[in-house]
């Protein structure tokens, strides 16, 4: 098992997160999939939040994050479903009338 260090802590937090769309609808398909990783690589790299393990299905997604314990996982998750949801409503318009 790899530990991480900060200043004055030494820490191996790993949290598996899934979350769904509303109704647990099957929207994650034709092509939205393949953006929403992009979006929650790029969101994780900004954050410098480890994600050693992502899939992503028609109705849920399953992430495996490494993150420090004084940022917090709650803020992480607040900002990946966020920024992820307002631009993938952007990009596929279909997506606001079907939520």
């Amino acid at each position: 098992m790899k530990y991480k260090s900060n200043n004055n802590i030494v820490y191996s937090c790993k949290y598996h997160v899934v979350f769904c769309p509303k109704y647990r609808r099957k929207v994650l398909n034709n092509g939205v999939d393949e953006r929403l990783k992009e979006l929650i690589n790029n969101i994780c790299q900004e954050l410098h939040v480890d994600l050693i393990e992502m899939e992503v299905m028609p109705d849920h997604v399953h992430l495996l994050l490494e993150v420090a314990p004084q940022f917090g996982i709650h803020k992480v998750v607040k900002r990946i479903k966020g920024i992820s949801s307002r631009i993938l409503r952007e990009e596929f318009s279909w997506l606001k009338s079907r939520l």
